[in-house]
């Protein structure tokens, strides 16, 4: 007999991206302003528990090492789970090879001897640095979709921390010992585009003290404390759901979570690339509405739903607009009731594109520069988030913005955005050009109208690569999103998409280009991990030990994909292309 699917999706497969995706479909004016309702609780000061900014004591670059080298990178050791069922732990394994990709070019003998080096840095994304106490996330959809919260998101920023200390500790470039130049982000460096979060980042790259707090700031007020088995409770004795399965108990887990954190800063300059999380509202949600500022900033948060009603509101939202929001906004208005009562904190607002270009531009946050790390005062007054930057003498960056104002975690360019690309791009016919983005070319799909441009069409990711093709002196484009290593040709160059900071296996990745002196250029790519240790010591509840434990809770995350790492031509690799 013949089969018939159902267009309704699957409720399995629900999980925290497309919820949020569909939230971000909603009307926030209407649902979630009736589901909140306005808090009593006093609101925490902006300012008086923030700390200082400090200097960050001066960060001295290691000797230039004989190359090639691996200490310190994945190609020596990465952290490996052990076991294959219940909570895994972490010890460190043996590293991953590099593999040579020869594609679109041939690799051909001699060429080490040849070679020079064009540029080498480091790209950092998707750090995804969270305030958990934020009443507009959506962690109630976890009782359907496991991934709808992650139990590592609470030491956020001393992974990142971490992280940057690991970048500060390499020597120059694995393959050629040249001295690192410039790290680049490539987006999504916050999670609920919350101004705290903004700020943590910033300090984070640049130096200074971190209170990964907001709220109370003498109690955690969120989801790991709400003595509710659907979430770890690492402080309590309640056996939830994520024991079950074998997590810990960590007595003194909050408290040492909303520790004070200090951060070196990066040694190198660095340089910003926007994304989804950065610009929207739970990286989805239509922004600048200021209904969702007063949820985010209010004193209710909402942290359980019935199954059934939240998968009623993931299908009421996919149904579009008409009934299937008002469905929505009245499943949110009955259970408004449930939310619990938290302490309001005006630092949790929303930022808007000039907030965000007034941060960067902030001299507080200048660290080893360059000032606004690539954004300028002209991009502020003319509302750009894209931008071109000097990388060398034959070497030239653009920084593009994939991000769709119109909502959705799936980008696009605007006509605007493509045509300035165009020109850039013949502007340099001679030079090498690498374009750092946040959304990869299979997640550029949303030509969901800008509202400030309705009139402006909006570009694919398909579109975008028949554009760099065109142009002979693109080598790479460099970006992320997808929280997973993958390298893709496309004729002419190399698409480098790396792993996230929040999920396992927590990577960043070294990029040195080089002109092999015989017709072709060599990218090599070497991923790095934090400088965390593998193992954890649950009883080590300092900066370091916290960096650890967050990468293995990342790695036990109940919904947690197991391809992140992606295949061998993936991850360390050199890439070859012919010199144009």
């Amino acid at each position: 007999m013949p089969r018939t699917r159902s267009a309704a999706p699957s409720v399995t497969g629900l999980d925290r991206r497309a919820f949020l995706t569909a939230a971000g479909a909603v009307g926030a004016t209407t649902a979630l302003a009736l589901a909140y309702g306005t808090g009593a609780a006093p609101t925490a000061a902006p300012d008086r528990f923030a700390p200082p900014l400090v200097a960050p004591e001066p960060v001295v670059a290691p000797p230039v090492p004989r190359v090639p080298y691996a200490e310190g990178t994945t190609l020596a050791t990465v952290a490996t789970p052990r076991g294959a069922a219940g909570y895994r732990r972490l010890a460190e394994g043996p590293g991953w090879d590099r593999v040579v990709r020869a594609e679109l070019a041939a690799a051909r003998p001699g060429r080490d001897d040849r070679r020079t080096v064009l540029a080498s840095f480091v790209q950092l994304t998707d750090l995804h640095l969270v305030d958990v106490q934020n009443p507009l996330r959506h962690e109630y959809l976890r009782v359907r979709a496991a991934g709808a919260w992650r139990p590592q998101e609470a030491l956020s920023v001393a992974g990142a921390v971490s992280l940057v200390e690991r970048v500060n500790s390499l020597p120059g470039g694995p393959a050629t010992g040249a001295p690192l130049s410039f790290a680049m982000t490539t987006g999504d460096s916050t999670d609920n585009n919350s101004s705290i979060e903004l700020d943590w980042f910033l300090t984070a790259m640049s130096g200074g003290r971190i209170t990964p707090n907001s709220g109370d700031p003498r109690h955690y007020e969120g989801v790991q404390n709400s003595n509710h088995p659907l979430y770890w409770q690492p402080d309590s004795d309640l056996r939830d759901a994520d024991k079950i399965r074998g997590f810990p108990g960590v007595p003194g887990f909050l408290e040492a979570a909303t520790r004070t954190v200090t951060s070196p800063g990066l040694r190198l300059p660095w340089y910003s690339t926007v994304g989804n999380h950065d610009s929207l509202p739970g990286g989805c949600c239509t922004p600048d509405d200021p209904f969702l500022a007063e949820i985010a900033t209010g004193g209710r948060k909402l942290e359980l739903l019935p199954a059934d009603e939240a998968i009623r509101a993931y299908l009421a939202v996919l149904g579009g607009p008409g009934p299937g929001r008002r469905e929505f906004a009245d499943l949110l208005k009955a259970h408004g009731r449930r939310a619990r009562s938290v302490t309001p904190d005006e630092r949790r607002v929303p930022f808007t594109r000039a907030g965000y270009l007034r941060a960067h531009l902030d001299p507080r946050y200048t660290g080893p520069g360059p000032h606004g790390h690539g954004y300028t005062a002209a991009d502020l007054d003319a509302d750009r988030l894209y931008y071109s930057f000097r990388i060398a003498e034959d070497v030239v960056g653009v920084s593009l913005d994939t991000t769709d104002p119109g909502g959705h975690h799936t980008g696009s360019l605007g006509s605007g955005q493509l045509r300035w690309l165009d020109r850039t791009l013949r502007a340099h016919p001679y030079e090498h050009v690498l374009v750092f983005s946040h959304h990869t070319s299979t997640s550029m799909d949303n030509t969901v109208p800008d509202p400030a441009h309705p009139a402006e069409r909006r570009h694919s990711g398909a579109e975008l690569v028949a554009l760099l093709s065109r142009h002979r002196n693109v080598r790479a484009w460099i970006n992320g999103h997808s929280h997973r290593n993958q390298i893709t040709p496309h004729g002419t160059f190399w698409e480098v998409t790396t792993a996230s900071h929040v999920d396992f296996p927590q990577l960043a990745r070294v990029v040195e280009v080089t002109d092999n002196r015989d017709g072709t250029l060599s990218l090599f790519t070497t991923l790095v991990e934090s400088g965390a240790p593998s193992r954890t010591d649950f009883g080590d509840l300092s900066q370091r030990g916290l960096a650890a434990l967050y990468r293995e809770l990342s790695c036990n995350a109940p919904g947690a994909r197991s391809d992140l790492s992606g295949g061998p031509g993936d991850r360390n690799t050199e890439l070859l292309l012919k010199r144009h």
